[in-house]
């Protein structure tokens, strides 16, 4: 999920520690658990700041060692050392109940961040395979509307937080029961609804903000790309993508930026253009489309001998990408 529905889920989370009769009866404890599930609802993308270093290095760490099975365990026990001597816990039971609910906090957000088309690595040291299961939108009105909601109730002391955030979790339960039935559905129904389908093409259907809206994309056997969308059962096919045979294509795979980003994706295609200076590649992720264009991408400027001179990783809009490029005059695109 995105970083404001994270934090707001960290304080769901805390008004729903107070069904834990420990954390209810202990006014400091309480303190510390609400701070802690704050920051344990956070703490997972600390690799945020390895944007610092660079898109390339960020693209390619990103939801991965922060979100895997030993971190599970690593970001409730730092945050637990730390917040225990500041709210002056230091019983056994207060602090067992402080690393619950930040071990909690830190599940939450995994476990939910699976269910986007981004992904994570949450099975290292396992597998490195990226997790994606294209139910929820990376921004969900609904999950981030009723937290909102919720927090609200609780602040002005409306409700109690116990019963509110119970009923608020349950109703959350189930429209990610629902999303992941509808996901199915979709899937499904998508080989019937395709006229043009051929027997062995693999289907994607990708969330979007909108529920009845679709993102579609179709693998076809010769390894190129349908991408369309499905609105209320309709169908509809505009673009189709693959990757250009250029020889700049192979050789822009030998740039550590270029790798990054065909590291974290399997859904990449590339187009090349032919500048009087050399080459342009550009890399595109099929998953995110948005009007028309894939704004996930990985370029580079290479010159005749395939030497590289400049490269972008990262979100970016095809016009965007001309300006920061500079494209020059008589450009082909190959």
């Amino acid at each position: 999920m995105d970083t404001a529905t994270h934090f707001v889920m960290g304080f769901g989370l805390a008004g729903l520690s107070f069904v834990d009769p420990v954390v209810a009866s202990q006014p400091m404890l309480a303190g510390a658990v609400m701070l802690a599930t704050v920051i344990g609802s956070q703490a997972p993308d600390a690799d945020t700041a390895l944007r610092l270093k660079g898109n390339a290095l960020y693209i390619r760490n990103h939801r991965g060692v922060t979100h895997s099975l030993p971190f599970l365990l690593l970001w409730p026990a730092l945050i637990t050392l730390v917040l225990s001597p500041l709210f002056g816990l230091h019983d056994s039971g207060s602090v067992g109940h402080l690393a619950l609910w930040s071990f909690i906090a830190v599940f939450v957000h995994v476990f939910s961040d699976l269910f986007n088309t981004y992904g994570t690595q949450a099975a290292r040291p396992l597998t490195e395979r990226w997790i994606a299961w294209n139910i929820i939108h990376i921004f969900d009105p609904f999950i981030f509307g009723t937290h909102l909601a919720a927090i609200a109730l609780w602040i002005t002391g409306i409700f109690p937080p116990a019963p509110l955030f119970v009923s608020l979790y349950s109703m959350i339960a189930l429209y990610y029961i629902w999303r992941t039935v509808a996901h199915a559905r979709v899937t499904r129904s998508l080989k019937a609804k395709d006229i043009r389908h051929d027997p062995g093409e693999q289907y994607m259907a990708i969330p979007t903000i909108t529920p009845r809206r679709w993102n579609v994309v179709k693998k076809k056997l010769d390894g190129t790309y349908c991408i369309g969308q499905l609105t209320g059962g309709r169908l509809e096919w505009f673009k189709n993508a693959a990757s250009s045979t250029h020889p700049a294509v192979e050789h822009s795979k030998n740039h550590p930026d270029i790798q990054a980003f065909l590291y974290f994706t399997s859904y990449a295609v590339a187009e090349v253009e032919e500048l009087p200076s050399g080459y342009i590649v550009r890399w595109g992720d099929v998953r995110y489309l948005h009007r028309k264009q894939f704004p996930f991408v990985a370029v580079i400027v290479m010159d005749h001998k395939y030497r590289a001179l400049q490269t972008y990783v990262g979100w970016l809009s095809s016009e965007k990408l001309d300006e920061r490029f500079a494209i020059e005059p008589g450009s082909i695109k190959v």
